[in-house]
């Protein structure tokens, strides 16, 4: 195993500070580094509060700031952050609008964001993301996994938190974005969990895995390597059937890599999954490609949709100001 640590067990308290270091401007840590918290907070506004295991960077802490997060809770890589944590995160945000809680649909962050809830003294709700289209029931959870897709809802409920909207809105807008977004992803190699210090899983140099998760779990199916095209028109098949899309529909298009994938290739894959869409009909209206939602080093990536109407658009257009995503400001 080859990476950047000095010591495993303080892999994550180490790299946590330089991210606060390096974006001070916009995030501070919060007490024992249980969460990463907007530098300056919005009085009145409904507090958005997400976060799971590391290793997803810049998944979440990534995108808190201004349009977005207000807190994060990190946890050990591939691994939930404690009910202690989204309680601690939420007493520091809270301005008096409530909290929202946004978690993908993965066994341990379900478990202890939902204790979190329960204990918390003050209003709050839950969105939970489940976009993964590539398998109903994984090793990490009961019901399709929450990917990329966690982004994408985290960005426009993001941008009408910071209007203003109340949290029973906020709340059904999350909702409405999940169902309208689906995701599925595809691993050309493993990735290194550094406290198991060897590959997650084996595969081949000729094999890819068909809607892998992103934390290495198995997809549909091991097969051959193929095509960017053949690629492509699988992953957007499948989101295209799960959304059931009608010629003229725009759509948010996120191509996501998983971490050991360039953007050269990621920007080929936005050009091949734009071959398959255009024979639908369906119509690209934003795009975003890059590596947001990552699984360590794995080599690969995955393809996100959304179905958007103007008012999603809108909101995905209003100004962000965190570490991994700006514009508008």
């Amino acid at each position: 195993m080859k990476k950047l640590i000095n010591d495993v067990d303080n892999l994550l308290s180490e790299s946590l500070d330089g991210f606060a270091t390096a974006h001070a401007g916009i995030v501070t840590l919060g007490p024992a580094r249980q969460f990463v918290r907007r530098q300056t907070l919005k009085p009145g506004k409904v507090a958005l509060i997400s976060g799971g295991g590391s290793g997803h960077e810049p998944l979440h802490a990534g995108f808190v700031g201004h349009g977005m997060l207000d807190a994060a809770c990190p946890g050990q890589v591939f691994t939930s952050p404690t009910p202690d944590q989204m309680l601690a995160a939420a007493e520091a945000v809270d301005t008096g609008a409530g909290v929202l809680f946004i978690v993908k649909n993965y066994s341990g962050d379900m478990m202890n964001f939902q204790m979190a809830a329960e204990m918390l003294d003050r209003d709050n709700a839950t969105v939970i993301v489940n976009d993964d289209v590539a398998v109903e029931n994984s090793t990490y959870t009961t019901g399709r996994r929450g990917v990329a897709g966690t982004l994408i809802v985290e960005k426009i409920v993001g941008a009408a938190a910071e209007r203003g909207d109340d949290l029973a809105a906020l709340k059904t807008l999350g909702d409405a974005v999940n169902t309208a977004t689906a995701s599925m992803g595809v691993a050309l190699t493993s990735c290194t969990v550094p406290a198991a210090g060897k590959p997650t899983f084996a595969i081949g140099a000729d094999e890819m895995e068909m809607g892998v998760g992103i934390h290495g779990e198995p997809g549909r199916r091991r097969v051959k390597l193929a095509s960017a095209d053949a690629i492509a028109a699988e992953l957007t098949g499948a989101i295209l059937k799960d959304l059931s899309l009608k010629a003229g529909q725009e759509v948010l298009l996120l191509v996501n890599g998983f971490g050991g994938t360039p953007l050269l290739e990621l920007y080929l894959m936005v050009n091949a999954v734009h071959k398959v869409l255009a024979g639908t009909g369906v119509k690209v209206a934003r795009h975003l490609t890059g590596s947001y939602v990552t699984s360590l080093e794995m080599a690969g990536c995955s393809v996100t949709i959304t179905a958007a109407d103007a008012a999603m658009l809108a909101l995905w257009d209003a100004p962000v100001h965190t570490p991994a995503l700006r514009w508008g400001m």
